[in-house]
């Protein structure tokens, strides 16, 4: 299919769908919290659209905002499509919002429609709905509400209703498809506008890196990090590009078990995800004793040479021949056996994650991108990965550095700007380019690499610039350390808050901060820490829904301990 040739998203689907309509009864979505075992085929989900489309016009016209409060099912994809189909604008919302989040974007975006999955979502929202709006859920809440599955069944067969359904032919690449709210580490959330052909052209660079994987098999994915996120939505259209199998997994804390039964060949997710990952198999190998440790070793050490393109002698090249089928094979077991590739992306993965995934026979591929970019920029490619960096720039995007180093961006993938906020548009799009505020660097083969977060930038006492970041990483690569907080803003040194279970284990975090030290720079160096057990959360509103840290939230909160730090 010619990408740059398609005029929407909703055309995408209908193509796709045109394309296997021989074998439109393939199974396409499946919901694994749900009991029935079976899936909702091409040719279901493109009847569903067509119905539900044709109904919400009778509420929306071009333009019109229709929020999307849902947890991942198959009726997140129907609902999208559907909402776009009849001319609208798609507004998902986290189910992890707080109150005053919710209050803030319904009132900025004034939605016309409001689809909830259930009670539960609809309680949270239900205040800051008015009278003339009009609701819709996916599963059964009232009388009073009209719910999709209904809609669908009862128009199913009713031909006076049907007629004439087709797909919207009057949406254009330029036309808003989406407004994807940033979870904003401070202050409200900025509602972002992607037009149809910034996530057109998104999937076409993601096409590229992808083909590798799929050639010789039919694509499974497991998706659970939430459809509301910029980087899953636009996965979506991903999944439908390539024909794929959809799985929707039931939480994150049943992953693993949900991996075993899809079975995925491509997983996407953001390094909180491998962070834990690598924390768990760690813990594992740390338990190995004789020949198992040594081959364990043999496999981290081979394989890491192997992703450096390090020449492999004849021993080692045999030695990890074995590692291949006595650990690598055993690992890609767990996670189903058909693993081809992680994708990393939503923020920045630790390069010892990134090195120790890989060599255990876990493809992990790091990838850079922003909401405002819909969102990829670029990633790493398969076969060609350079660890330390976020790979090449897609080839529907251009990149270049400015003179103080940020990161800049231009391309169709570009936002039109923030939602209501002129201001805040005009000062982050400047003559076509947006201003990532990221810093960063092309290497000479030509790849993006990450440096530092303009923004997040600690500038101590001295004038030195230091990322939290990087060394908030570093501090979790201990698996006592279950989240970190750096801070020394004007000041003469770092210290930290440290998340662990028991205070049983401050000598040991002492130790290992001990030894990292002697890896960092002078001004990186944690001269102190506090040891805390609640952890940052969504909840507690420490955390972001893309589990970043709200570092305002955090301070507000822990600013007089840090304090006494000093």
């Amino acid at each position: 299919m010619e990408l740059n040739r398609i005029n929407s998203l909703v055309e995408l689907f209908f193509e796709k769908h045109k394309d296997i309509v021989s074998i439109s009864d393939r199974p396409f979505l499946r919901w694994l919290k749900n009991d029935k075992k079976e899936f909702l085929t091409w040719r279901q989900v493109e009847s569903n659209i067509q119905i539900l489309s044709k109904y919400l016009t009778t509420s929306i016209s071009k333009g019109d905002r229709c929020v999307l409060l849902s947890e991942n099912r198959p009726e997140w994809l129907i609902a999208d499509i559907s909402i776009m189909n009849a001319g609208g604008v798609t507004v998902p919302l986290f189910t992890t919002y707080s109150e005053k989040d919710y209050e803030y974007i319904i009132n900025d975006c004034k939605p016309k429609v409001c689809i909830v999955s259930n009670n539960f979502q609809l309680k949270k929202i239900e205040k800051f709905l008015s009278d003339e709006m009009k609701i819709l859920s996916i599963e059964n809440i009232n009388d009073k509400i009209d719910n999709i599955e209904d809609i669908c069944n009862k128009n199913l067969e009713n031909e006076t209703f049907k007629k004439n359904l087709n797909f919207n032919h009057k949406i254009h690449r330029k036309d808003l498809a989406c407004i994807i709210y940033t979870s904003g580490t401070t202050g409200n959330p900025k509602g972002v506008m992607l037009s149809h052909g910034g996530i057109l052209s998104n999937c076409e660079g993601a096409q590229e890196i992808l083909k590798t994987l799929i050639k010789d098999s039919k694509p499974v994915f497991l998706t659970w990090l939430p459809l509301s996120h910029s980087y899953e939505h636009t996965v979506q259209y991903v999944q439908i590009l390539l024909g794929a199998k959809i799985f929707y997994a039931e939480s994150l804390e049943k992953l693993l078990p949900n991996m075993s039964i899809a079975r995925p060949t491509i997983m996407t997710a953001v390094p909180r995800f491998y962070q834990n990952l690598y924390s768990k198999i760690s813990l594992n190998f740390s338990k190995q004793k004789g020949f198992k440790k040594k081959l364990i070793d043999q496999t981290i050490s081979l394989g890491t040479k192997t992703l450096n393109n390090e020449n492999l002698s004849f021993k080692e090249k045999i030695n990890n021949f074995f590692c291949e089928i006595l650990v690598r094979r055993k690992i890609k077991n767990q996670f189903g056996g058909k693993l081809k590739a992680f994708v990393s992306g939503g923020g920045a993965l630790d390069q010892k994650i990134g090195e120790f995934l890989n060599s255990i026979g876990l493809p992990t591929l790091q990838g850079y991108g922003l909401t405002e970019t819909s969102p990829v920029v670029s990633c790493n490619i398969p076969g060609e990965i350079k660890i330390d960096t976020v790979g090449p720039p897609f080839k529907t995007n251009e990149v270049k550095i400015a003179d103080d180093g940020e990161i800049l961006v231009k391309g169709e993938n570009v936002m039109l700007g923030y939602w209501n906020m002129k201001k805040e548009t005009n000062e982050i799009l400047k003559d076509g380019w947006l201003h990532t505020g990221d810093i960063g660097e092309i290497t000479k083969e030509g790849n993006l690499k990450i440096t530092d977060r303009k923004k997040e930038i600690i500038v101590n006492l001295g004038g030195d610039n230091i990322s939290p970041s990087k060394v908030e990483n570093l501090l979790c690569l201990n698996e006592k350390v279950k989240q970190s907080f750096v801070y020394g803003d004007k000041k003469t040194y770092l210290v930290a808050l440290i998340v662990s279970e028991s205070e049983e284990n401050k000598k040991e975090i002492e130790f290992y901060l001990e030894n990292l030290n002697k890896s960092l720079s002078l001004v990186e160096k944690v001269k102190k820490f506090k040891l805390i057990k609640e952890e940052f959360t969504i909840e507690n509103g420490m955390l972001t829904p893309t589990l970043k840290l709200k570092r305002k939230k955090i301070l507000e909160k822990y600013k007089e301990d840090l304090e006494k730090l000093y």
